[in-house]
C-alpha cells in the first residue's frame, strides 16, 4: 500500500501528522491550566469559561473557522496584528491549520486532564500546603504527577482530533497541496475526481492506523505512568 502512494499523498500524511503534533503540543501548557483552573479554583463566572471552552465541540466547525477567518485572517484584527508586527501569517498556511485543530481538540484536551485532577484526594493537596508548601509547588509536585495519565489520554484526544479535522481547516486555511491539504481534505478532494476512490481509500486507511497506534501508545503509557506511582 505504502508503495503506491503518490508524493501529494505523501505530502498530505507528513503536513497532517506535522500539524496535528504542533496543535497538541502548543495547546498543551493551556489545556493543563484551565483544567486545574476549572477543577482547583472556585471565580466569578467560572460556568462561562467552562462553556466557552467547550463550544468546540457543539459548534458546527465551519463557524469555528470562519470565526478564525474573521479575527486571524489578514484582514481580522488579531492576523493584521501578528502580520505587521511578527510577520506570521496564519490564514492560508500550515500554521492556521494548527490553530484550527489546536482549537477543535481543546475541549477534549482540557476535559481528559480535569476529570484526572478531579479524582486526586484534595487532602493530599492540603497535607503539603500545611507543610509550607505554596500553590506552585504542591502543584509540581503532588497535583501534576497525579495526574500524567490524563494528561496523556488528553494528549493523545487532541492528537487524534487534530489529525481528523476538516470543517475549520478547509473554512479558515483551505486546501491548497503541499501547504494546508492534510487528509481529511485529501481525502474529500480525491472523493470529488474520477478515479481517486483508491487514493480515498489508501488515506483513509492509513489515517485509522495512525489514530489506533496512537490510542496503543497513550493506553501503554498511562498504564506504565499508574504502575510507577502504584510502586509496582
Amino acid at each position: 500500500m505504502f508503495d503506491a502512494l503518490t508524493p501529494e499523498e505523501w505530502e498530505a500524511i507528513h503536513l497532517s501528522l506535522r500539524i496535528a503534533s504542533v496543535a497538541m503540543i502548543g495547546s498543551l501548557p493551556f489545556g493543563i491550566f484551565v483544567a486545574w483552573l476549572l477543577a482547583r479554583v472556585s471565580f466569578p463566572g467560572r460556568a462561562i469559561v467552562d462553556g466557552i471552552v467547550h463550544l468546540p465541540l457543539v459548534m458546527p466547525p465551519v463557524v469555528t473557522g470562519y470565526l478564525l477567518l474573521l479575527a486571524f485572517g489578514r484582514r481580522g484584527p488579531i492576523g493584521q496584528f501578528l502580520e505587521s508586527t511578527f510577520g506570521i501569517v496564519l490564514a492560508f498556511n500550515w500554521t492556521g491549520a494548527a490553530l484550527a485543530a489546536a482549537i477543535m481538540g481543546f475541549p477534549l484536551l482540557v476535559r481528559a486532564i480535569r476529570l484526572s485532577i478531579e479524582a486526586i484526594d484534595p487532602g493530599l493537596e492540603s497535607a503539603a500546603s500545611t507543610l509550607g508548601a505554596n500553590r506552585f509547588v504542591v502543584f509540581v509536585s503532588i497535583t501534576l504527577p497525579l495526574m500524567l495519565p490524563g494528561i496523556l489520554a488528553g494528549a493523545v484526544l487532541s492528537f487524534a482530533r487534530a489529525l481528523g479535522e476538516f470543517g475549520a481547516t478547509i473554512t479558515f486555511v483551505g486546501n491548497i497541496p503541499g501547504l494546508t491539504q492534510t487528509i481529511p481534505t485529501a481525502i474529500y478532494t480525491y472523493t470529488q475526481v474520477p478515479g481517486g476512490e483508491t487514493a480515498a481509500l489508501r488515506l483513509t486507511v492509513i489515517a485509522i492506523a495512525i489514530a489506533f497506534a496512537a490510542l496503543l501508545v497513550s493506553d501503554a503509557l498511562a498504564r506504565r505512568v499508574t504502575r510507577r506511582m502504584l510502586g509496582r
